[in-house]
């Protein structure tokens, strides 16, 4: 039979998936001889079984009894023992860290006997009825799902009668009180008494962390970071130590260097006579880390001890969570920390130089998001606009980066106004998991309260978020939904700041930003061996030219002009995988195109034809010349002609106009004529791409004499030019072998005209499900194929991106019916299989078949890592998202060789 309930003493860190995070490294430290209460992990196979059969696993009830009583008969006193109580907390704890679980409930094991037991052995009455209000509130508002400001509005009007405003000042009559305002409140909630029987306690605690798996907020966090849905939680069950027993006690969480920067230090919080909840909610303001050195040497000095140990043993940044009973140090909680992407490739580079890691390993602790972060624009320190700024005041630097946005004061404004395409700062004076869909929609985060250890830094800096934490002497005033800086000005909701996460500040009005020095090194304007380039750049430097040495993928831009190219050429690009010939057909040029689809004869066509092909020459000329050297691969015309053509409605309006009134409107009328001859009800599956080619006479060849051209020349300048030439929406092979045998007889011509060989591949882009279901066929034709993932997926999917983007992606995205979008990150099971299969057919007909990716899946670090899996030779994408495909496609190398 399967286990379901593990002892602390029986796992270790690498059985995650079955005993989660918490659990898993619970163990670990309790094996590596760390103070570790007692406890008992119950696993995720539990976990899967209740949800999904809806009932607990038969035999689980055994085994947690068996468990509790081997855990009494260690701690020598039962749970709940009306004179001296053995507690537990009861904690979720999944595979990955989830801020949408459920909290941690506290105290478990207290009633109104056992709450005297407790007071007689600790001495001190009013800790004990502290602990027992706190158990009801913690258990109300996790495990009964009451509204937890419910619980704060009565220990406000607590210390509001007391005329206090600290909980330290209140007394164990008041926490009685309390106590009886919390019952209260429950039994009017759920219509039942609060729950005494300690065991009932926790079963009940057990099956919520089990529910709160799939709570919106858990599911939600999932989605955002593509967390697979079957995993299920562990629930950990833990014998309770007291940072709540006076001054001599408390709790903290520590990290073993900044999660923030990523530099060498002692970091975190630590909070005297509280436990553990009080750090992370951030509800009372905290004291560094290194104030424990003055308030209990032995014991700092312990954590330092242990806090190496488990950086050596876990050969990364830790995040610690501990309590210090009476001068006694209990770890309650370790993992591998979160960090912002600059510490993340600080702290990879780092441990390189420590010899804790080899650079195989160092590239898989960095991501291409993290990159991308890195090279988002901040706040332009220099500039005088700055200097001018009014500063509202500062707190803690606890996820950095430059946020610009409206301020709002609540989650539900923050998404609302988000999907109306505003750009909002999410500002609370506290975060918890209740916000997690504002945070996720905000620019940025700032507090009042808590430090860079509290629920909002760590969830900001997990999710790559600007956050400013622990404002204190800004007033954040949700009530009436506005900010009080200390010099007394206000800022109501709606109105613009700017919060720099690097520095803590917080500005009234935009701050302008600058290009990151991250951005700065690809664009070569720092080089990485000067003074210039600090720690990160260096970092970035070491690590990008290790990938760049490892990768198999080839690494080229979606670029459309010379300038777009030149920058791409300075980011890294090899070449250009996608030029988009029909942004050269804009502006002035729109009139030649509407000379060619007016034309009446073919002496027209031709006329405007040869008017437009100096033009198109020209622009080729600058982009072989930018990328010599280089493959360019050109995509002949793909979107249909009446794009070109004036707005329908706007153009039927003018005629009407001009008839009305009695003035000239042949010209108007010719192209109006024009727009209804091509006018489609789908246009995007109609004339467009290889149809184009076949229909309107001269337009490909057209395009490939410019090409041709503009080869010549830099050939006779001395030049390298590599283009390709590429047939768009290709369905059947002979469509391709017609458009291909005109390329070919233009090239010839234009060759013998220059004296010079030009000898260039023609391919294919395949982006239509019959393109690649006879890949095979088409590749008798086709020298290289190029995947339109965008159109490919739309086909596949039967989706318009630009009509269901607006309309109902976000209900299929918040019904869990994608993940991510599919134009975001590649459908691997659909478009994916496609790819996959034209691959393998397209190289059993030409096995030298170059293959490659040019829709802007091309720069998502997961479709990067499925195109290397199935051999592709390169991918395509903004010059932007350069630098991150080459570090995605040298990870994949990585780990395939791993």
């Amino acid at each position: 039979m399967a286990t379901y309930v593990y002892k602390f003493t029986e796992g270790n860190k690498d059985q995650k998936d079955l005993l989660g995070g918490k659990g898993a490294n619970l163990a670990e430290m309790t094996n590596l001889g760390l103070p570790v209460p007692p406890g008992f992990t119950i696993t995720t196979r539990a976990c899967r079984h209740y949800l999904d059969h809806g009932t607990m696993p038969d035999g689980l009830d055994a085994e947690i009894e068996e468990n509790l009583a081997a855990l009494e008969r260690e701690m020598g006193r039962e749970l709940g023992q009306h004179d001296d109580p053995l507690l537990v907390s009861v904690r979720s704890g999944a595979r990955f860290s989830m801020p949408g679980m459920m909290e941690t409930v506290l105290n478990i094991g207290l009633n109104d006997e056992s709450v005297q037991g407790l007071a007689r052995q600790g001495g001190d009455e009013r800790f004990a009825w502290d602990s027992y209000r706190r158990l009801v509130q913690m258990f109300g508002k996790t495990v009964q799902d009451i509204d937890g400001e419910l619980f704060e509005e009565a220990i406000e009007q607590v210390k509001a009668e007391k005329g206090v405003t600290d909980d330290l000042d209140l007394d164990a009559g008041d926490f009685r009180a309390l106590v009886d305002r919390f019952k209260a409140i429950v039994q009017q909630e759920t219509g039942s008494p609060f729950p005494t029987d300690p065991r009932e306690q926790m079963r009940q605690a057990v099956r919520a962390v089990f529910d709160s798996w799939n709570a919106p907020r858990a599911v939600l966090y999932r989605r955002q970071e593509r967390i697979p849905t079957d995993l299920g939680t562990a629930v950990n069950v833990c014998s309770m130590v007291f940072g709540n027993l006076g001054m001599d006690s408390g709790t903290g969480v520590a990290f073993t260097r900044d999660p923030a920067t990523g530099q060498q230090g002692v970091y975190g919080d630590y909070l005297q006579n509280a436990q553990g909840e009080d750090v992370v909610a951030g509800i009372r303001n905290t004291v560094p880390l290194t104030d424990l050195a003055d308030i209990d040497a032995r014991s700092y000095d312990e954590l330092m001890g242990i806090m190496e140990t488990l950086e050596n043993h876990y050969r990364d940044l830790c995040d610690i969570e501990f309590t210090i009973e009476r001068g006694k140090l209990w770890m309650l909680q370790t993992r591998v920390g979160k960090r912002t992407a600059a510490a993340a490739f600080r702290i990879a580079d780092q441990l390189v130089d420590q010899g804790m890691i080899t650079l195989d390993e160092a590239v898989q602790r960095v991501t291409g998001d993290q990159l991308a972060q890195l090279m988002f624009p901040r706040f332009d320190e220099k500039a005088a606009a700055r200097d001018q700024a009014h500063r509202l005041g500062r707190g803690m630097n606890a996820s950095p980066g430059a946020a610009v946005g409206k301020a709002v004061f609540d989650s539900y404004t923050a998404i609302k106004w988000s999907r109306s395409g505003e750009k909002v700062i999410l500002c609370r004076r506290e975060t918890n998991p209740d916000d997690l869909e504002g945070m996720i929609a905000a620019e940025g985060i700032l507090t009042s309260r808590g430090g860079k250890t509290s629920h909002a830094a760590v969830v900001a800096r997990g999710m790559g978020k600007t956050c400013v934490c622990g404002a204190e002497e800004i007033d954040i005033d949700t009530k009436n939904r506005r900010l009080v800086a200390p010099g007394g000005e206000t800022v109501e909701e709606g109105d613009v700041i700017s919060i720099d996460g690097t520095s803590g500040e917080v500005f009234l009005g935009e701050v302008p930003v600058v290009d990151s020095p991250v951005v700065r090194y690809f664009e070569n304007e720092i080089d990485p061996a000067s003074d210039e380039a600090d720690d990160l750049v260096r970092a970035v430097h070491r690590l990008m030219h290790y990938v760049d040495a490892a990768r198999r993928l080839y690494v080229r831009a979606n670029a459309d002009t010379p300038e777009d190219a030149a920058r791409a050429r300075r980011m890294g690009a090899q070449g250009i995988g996608l030029c988009r010939t029909e942004h050269m057909f804009l502006g002035d040029r729109r009139q030649l195109v509407e000379r060619l689809i007016l034309a009446d004869t073919r002496d027209e066509q031709d006329e405007a034809l040869e008017a437009l092909l100096p033009l198109q020459r020209s622009d080729f000329n600058g982009i072989l010349a930018s990328m010599d050297g280089l493959p360019v691969t050109v995509r002949l015309l793909d979107p249909p002609l009446h794009e070109f053509l004036p707005d329908i409605t706007e153009l039927s309006v003018r005629v009407a106009v001009a008839e009305a009134r009695g003035e000239s409107h042949e010209n108007d009328l010719r192209v109006l004529q024009a727009v209804h001859r091509l006018h489609e009800q789908n246009p995007m599956l109609g004339l467009r791409g290889v149809r184009l080619g076949l229909v309107v006479p001269g337009l490909f060849t057209m395009q490939v004499r410019a090409i041709a051209q503009a080869a010549a020349d830099r050939i006779r300048e001395g030049g390298r030019p590599r283009p390709e030439i590429m047939i768009p929406l290709v369905g059947t092979v002979q469509e391709l072998e017609i458009i291909r045998e005109e390329a070919l007889r233009v090239l010839r011509e234009v060759g013998e005209e220059n004296g010079v060989e030009l000898d260039f591949p023609v391919g294919t882009m395949i982006e239509l499900p019959r393109a690649a279901l006879t890949a095979g066929q088409i590749a008798e034709t086709a020298e290289f194929f190029s995947f339109g993932t965008n159109d490919l997926t739309q086909t596949v999917w039967g989706f318009s991106r630009d009509d269901v983007e607006a309309s109902f992606f976000s209900a299929y995205l918040e019904k869990g019916v994608f993940g991510v979008s599919p134009f975001e990150s590649l459908d691997v099971d659909g478009v994916g299989r496609l790819v996959r299969i034209a691959a393998e057919e397209g190289r059993a007909t030409r096995p030298d078949m170059k293959l490659g990716v040019c829709g802007e899946h091309g720069g998502d670090p997961a479709s990067v890592h499925f195109f290397h899996e199935v051999g592709l030779d390169y991918v395509s994408c903004s010059p932007f998202r350069v630098p991150v495909a080459r570090l995605e496609a040298g990870r994949a190398a990585a780990r395939t060789d791993r």
